[in-house]
């Protein structure tokens, strides 16, 4: 994925995660997600024009597509208010792609890093699908893991390759931010079970 493409993917994520807290308007993130969305739509099409003949080339800029159609059909769903459904299971065929290119980082390209990203995304993607087609009560909760990956996954290492020192970022690096946001992400939702199980006691012992 481009350095600058990347870059941006965290003002879109920082967004969308700030509606999904009840900060921004919806209709307001749609227009973000489309304009973000047609400009990452052009990049990797250059990308695979120019290629000729070089299929890794092709795979690599392939991905950006996961994340330009998401913004686009996030863009149009928040604009025209439509049901959130269709991004909803197209977002669990989006992790389902993003786990393979996790593993194709580990595997062919021996970038651990970005292979970790990829399973961070995929993990994003998955709590998108739950959120948006099963209607799941965790927009809160996935507000503030998209937060988190818009700093983690996308602008601090978009800015690092930009300024040339994301290749001196040893491997455990990464590996301690995935612990520490695995961590992270089970105490807010351990916080947010519990909140809903007290509010259960509090409606039984009042009903009663």
């Amino acid at each position: 994925m481009q350095n600058v493409g990347l870059l941006y993917c965290g003002a879109v994520l920082f967004i969308n995660a700030l509606m999904l807290l009840g900060k921004v308007d919806s209709k307001s993130a749609g227009v973000f997600n489309l304009f973000l969305g047609a400009i990452q739509v052009i990049t990797p099409f250059y990308v695979i024009f120019t290629a000729g003949s070089d299929s890794w080339v092709i795979f690599n800029a392939s991905g950006v597509f996961l994340f330009s159609l998401t913004y686009l059909y996030v863009g149009i769903t928040n604009l025209k208010e439509w049901d959130s459904a269709g991004v909803g299971w197209f977002s669990l065929w989006v992790a389902f792609m993003a786990v393979g290119y996790g593993i194709m980082s580990f595997v062919h390209f021996h970038d651990p890093k970005f292979g970790i990203i990829w399973f961070m995304w995929a993990f994003l993607w998955t709590l998108f699908f739950l959120l948006l087609a099963l209607k799941k009560d965790i927009a809160i909760f996935t507000g503030w893991v998209t937060l988190i990956q818009a700093l983690i996954t996308t602008t601090i290492p978009g800015f690092l390759m930009l300024i040339n020192v994301w290749d001196s970022i040893g491997v455990e690096i990464m590996w301690i931010v995935a612990t520490l946001f695995v961590i992270i992400t089970g105490s807010l939702y351990y916080q947010k079970v519990s909140i809903r199980s007290k509010n259960v006691v509090k409606v039984t012992k009042y009903s009663t």
